[in-house]
């Protein structure tokens, strides 16, 4: 047998060795371009997202930035102009109505050498007679300090109960016919589940450290006594908006007690009696009394973090212990 004839076999064998080596190289270079591409593509959707994520981060800050930067280009002209601060929603904290928010606008709006005059555009069904208070308070603590600076609240669909509690301590109040204001006062609304444990076989379980401490419990039968004591509770917060208002509004009221009933009126009805003073929206109040037609909105934005906190804060506050005991003036 010649070399040839031995060599034959074997030739055969590396080349079938060659065509197998070409195969998994040829997957492996194809796997390789894979995960490259898949690299590359991964890399662009991430560029994609981070420019997206930029650009809404950037509207979200200019939407924020906007007022101060109207404010400040408004104010360069040496004209003068009608400063707007809007109540609007319910009055609470961790609302985009709260006592802080809307008290920094107020000291704003005064600091600000342009400022002929403050309209408190307000739109609100009322809230906490807490935060209320607060604003009332600072009211009337600038025009003590600022007698000269004319503040007025501007009404458009409804102005009551905490809201009209703010609205009182302003020099005046313009109102739409249409506008309800007024419901001067107080509320603490609740529910009772007692018959509805017994009917789902529901046994309460409650310990307490004072006779007290479950007060008004809206999973324990009610008891008299604790009901006429936030009856009381009650009166007592009444009376002190009914003060406020009075103090606010003076002479103009009328002798009426339905004023303090709680009864809502119209801006027609509510000029009648006392609760305001005119017809007016935000333009002509700036233009006819305040002399200033340009108008700056100081309005305090929250900003988007803040405000989701103090979401999150009020509800777990509300979760925790707030059922059926919230005084809310509405």
């Amino acid at each position: 047998m010649t070399d040839n004839q031995w060599n034959e076999p074997d030739s055969k064998e590396n080349q079938k060795n060659k065509d197998n080596n070409g195969w998994e190289r040829e997957v492996i270079e194809k796997l390789a371009f894979a995960a490259v591409t898949e690299q590359r593509r991964t890399r662009r959707w991430g560029i994609f997202f981070k420019s997206l994520m930029f650009v809404y981060l950037a509207a979200i800050l200019g939407i924020s930035l906007y007022p101060t930067l109207k404010q400040s280009m408004s104010s360069d002209d040496g004209t003068g102009h009608t400063a707007i601060i809007n109540i609007t929603g319910v009055i609470a904290e961790g609302k985009e109505a709260n006592a802080d928010s809307i008290i920094k606008s107020l000291r704003n709006a005064v600091k600000n050498e342009d400022t002929k005059g403050i309209i408190l555009h307000v739109n609100s069904p009322g809230g906490s007679p807490v935060q209320s208070s607060y604003i009332f308070n600072e009211i009337r603590k600038i025009k003590s300090e600022n007698p000269k600076m004319p503040i007025y609240a501007v009404a458009s669909d409804i102005c009551a109960s905490g809201c009209y509690f703010i609205a009182s301590a302003a020099d005046k109040i313009f109102v739409n016919p249409s506008s309800l204001i007024g419901s001067i006062g107080v509320i603490m609304d609740g529910f009772g589940f007692v018959d509805t444990m017994k009917k789902l076989g529901v046994e309460r379980r409650l310990v307490t450290a004072g006779a007290h401490k479950a007060l008004m419990d809206p999973f324990s039968p009610a008891k008299v006594d604790e009901q006429k004591y936030m009856q009381d509770v009650l009166a007592q917060v009444h009376q002190q908006f009914i003060a406020a208002v009075k103090e606010g509004r003076g002479d103009r009221l009328q002798e009426n007690k339905e004023i303090f009933s709680g009864l809502v009126w119209t801006g027609e009805q509510g000029i009648k009696i006392g609760l305001a003073d005119d017809y007016g929206n935000d333009d002509s109040v700036a233009t006819d009394i305040i002399g200033a037609k340009k108008r700056v909105n100081f309005t305090i934005q929250e900003r988007l973090i803040d405000r989701l906190a103090g979401k999150m804060g009020a509800s777990f506050a509300q979760g925790m212990g707030l059922m059926g005991k919230q005084i809310m003036l509405k």
